[in-house]
């Protein structure tokens, strides 16, 4: 009996001892469970939320069609592409994985008022955006570097940069970008959620944390960020330059040729490039590095924070549109792949030719095209007459089998020799 009473007060004793210590780490648990929540809880009013939400899936849309179209042609192409259109490649996978993979996450959340899967999802984001973030900036700086190289260097240089290395300096990209995001899985550094809470990126306050998050922030900045547009810079420069002395001694000398106007609009088509990749990105670098003089987040309004991020995020709409404004290349294999979807686009045509051999107006002969990756137009007729048909086609003076069409002249004709329409 007595053995039963020490054994009760043994626990009553342990139980009020320890009770203080439980106590306190339920309430640690309690604590950093809140704190957590807050983390990945959203900022933002639930109006805010869906505008955000609705922004970034109109970024997402608009990416994914122009750079869908942009792999296509390219795929098309494929056996003509020369290797310094492997980086622009490499650009349209990098902006189409992007809206693919990662920012479908980031709707469902604003939509939801709060992150989706915590820590384990930021981690997801925080890396594939980061990657997919340097390697935009690395093909840009490839693409400089090398437009500069041929602009304005010896060719000797140049033969250096064919298919083969090309193919090198992207596998050296993506490894290199995948290296790096993957430091803060082993400790160096931290993919933590943005201040507004949508969002999940390197742990830029990290700075005052530890001297090895410390080591990774001022890396990130200078190495990877800081020199990437330094080399973009300066070999625009360059370029531009040498191509406006180029143009100005042509000029000089009353010369006018393709040559020169092609690398033209080959380099402002890079320069709008590159300009709008740092333009986009500027403001984000800039509150991100606020943060290494800030211990806290709350230097800035949640809202501060958004907008930066969103215009970032429209660095990935606007290359397809910069592709198929400056390359007529882009513009002939567009034209062609819309053509093979919708038919009636490249349906029939009217062209009109007027005789020049009388003072008075002259007949005008109409002929009617019909686009077809069989059918061409062929007229010689001098008045609204079909000429003899010989199986399934007939041959014309230049040689080729094609399909003969009608040709209506608007009134009387009174020339001997009537012009003969064809199309090359």
């Amino acid at each position: 009996m007595w053995l039963q009473v020490i054994y009760v007060r043994v626990l009553f004793f342990l139980y009020f001892v320890h009770q203080p210590e439980m106590l306190e780490r339920s309430s640690m648990n309690y604590t950093s469970e809140n704190l957590t929540n807050t983390l990945f809880t959203s900022k933002l009013s639930a109006a805010a939320d869906i505008c955000v939400g609705l922004a970034i899936l109109s970024v997402v849309l608009l990416s994914a069609m122009g750079n869908g179209i942009v792999l296509v042609i390219c795929y098309r192409r494929r056996k003509k592409m020369v290797g310094s259109e492997l980086l622009c490649v490499n650009l349209a996978v990098v902006d189409f994985l992007s809206c693919i993979c990662f920012y479908p996450l980031s709707i469902l959340s604003s939509f939801h008022h709060a992150w989706l899967g915590k820590s384990l999802t930021c981690i997801y984001y925080g890396l594939g955006c980061y990657i997919f973030g340097l390697c935009s900036m690395f093909t840009i700086a490839a693409i400089s570097f090398i437009r500069c190289v041929k602009t304005c260097y010896s060719l000797v240089y140049a033969a250096w940069l064919e298919t083969a290395n090309i193919r090198l300096v992207c596998c050296v990209i993506w490894l290199v970008a995948t290296v790096w995001s993957s430091f803060p899985l082993f400790g160096w550094g931290e993919y933590v959620p943005e201040p507004y809470g949508l969002s999940c990126t390197i742990a830029w306050r990290g700075y005052h944390t530890s001297a090895k998050d410390a080591f990774y922030v001022i890396c990130s900045f200078v190495c990877f960020t800081l020199l990437p547009v330094l080399i973009i810079v300066m070999s625009h420069c360059q370029i531009l330059y040498k191509v406006s002395r180029f143009s100005y001694s042509l000029s000089a000398q009353g010369i006018q040729n393709n040559l020169r106007r092609a690398e033209k609009r080959l380099s402002m088509m890079f320069f709008c490039i590159s300009l709008g990749f740092v333009i986009a990105w500027a403001p984000y670098a800039i509150v991100s590095f606020l943060f290494i003089f800030h211990k806290e987040n709350h230097y800035m309004a949640p809202e501060g924070f958004v907008f930066p991020t969103l215009f970032a995020k429209s660095s990935h709409i606007y290359n397809p549109f910069i592709y198929f404004y400056f390359n007529k290349t882009f513009q002939k294999e567009l034209r062609s792949l819309l053509a093979s979807f919708f038919p009636k686009m490249g349906a029939n045509r009217v062209g009109v030719h007027a005789a020049s051999s009388h003072p008075a107006p002259g007949p005008v002969y109409i002929q009617l095209q019909e686009r077809g990756p069989i059918r061409k137009a062929f007229a010689s007729s001098r008045g609204p007459t079909r000429g003899k048909s010989t199986g399934k086609g007939s041959k014309g003076t230049s040689g080729n089998y094609v399909q003969e069409r009608l040709v209506h002249t608007c009134w009387g004709s009174t020339s001997k020799n009537p012009t003969i329409l064809f199309e090359k």
